[in-house]
């Protein structure tokens, strides 16, 4: 899952449109027969395409820069055995490879939907700015899954609330 478009993405949208408070961000069903999960996400929130061929769901809170990113990726594993603390290391290196400096602020190990996995946040630091990211692994039957939240440092609080509501709707049939 290449971290390093949507790292990009985030680094020139320059991050000042407020996401709200999470508890005021209505949420709608969202469903797709290509997806492995189901999920209510931001309403008015749109669709982005970041070009790395990543399966899943892409949106952005705005429809031009500034704008709030959010990612709901998976990789089928078929039948590969998956080690997460592997998979944060290629996500960390591809970040890295961007021209970014990461800090690890915090990890956990947490289950949305009945799949369990590890959560990290990080700060990211670039020559054009800084961001807040969070990133979660999960480790399914079928499938690796990385959903990623980034934002400002200033919207980060609000943003993230709004992402676990978001996680908290999660259904791997």
């Amino acid at each position: 899952m290449n971290s390093s478009a949507f790292l990009v993405a985030a680094l020139t949208a320059g991050m000042a449109v407020s996401v709200g408070t999470a508890g005021a961000q209505k949420l709608v069903a969202f469903s797709d027969p290509k997806l492995p999960f189901q999920v209510s996400l931001p309403a008015g929130w749109l669709g982005a395409d970041f070009g790395d061929g990543a399966s899943g769901v892409s949106l952005v809170s705005a429809k031009a820069p500034p704008a709030t990113l959010m990612r709901l990726l998976f990789t089928p594993k078929n039948g590969a055995a998956i080690n997460l603390t592997t998979e944060f290391g290629k996500f960390e290196s591809g970040v890295k490879a961007s021209g970014a400096s990461l800090k690890q602020t915090a990890s956990r190990q947490v289950r949305y939907g009945g799949v369990g996995g590890t959560e990290r946040e990080y700060t990211v630091s670039h020559p054009q700015g800084q961001l807040r990211m969070r990133v979660w692994f999960g480790n399914g039957a079928k499938n690796l899954y990385s959903f990623q939240l980034t934002d400002s440092p200033a919207r980060y609080a609000a943003a993230t609330a709004l992402f676990s509501k978001v996680l908290a709707t999660l259904r791997f049939p």
